[in-house]
């Protein structure tokens, strides 16, 4: 299993974190999502390598931001 953590930035409430969960949640190969609001941390566990470009691309259609 593969383990990755991304930063998000603009989550303000309970409602953004959802949002992402749902939307990176989606992307092709996750198996699940960790969203911690305090720090914007987003856990990613996944079974095999999943792209960086595919959490942005979900991260963004959340309406948040993938800090760099």
């Amino acid at each position: 299993m593969f383990e990755k953590t991304y930063t998000v930035t603009g989550m303000t409430c309970q409602h953004c974190v959802a949002s992402v969960t749902e939307e990176v949640g989606e992307v092709d190969g996750v198996r699940a999502v960790n969203v911690d609001l305090d720090t914007g941390a987003v856990t990613v566990s996944s079974d095999a390598e999943v792209a960086d470009e595919a959490v942005r691309s979900a991260v963004e259609e959340a309406g948040y931001t993938l800090a760099a």
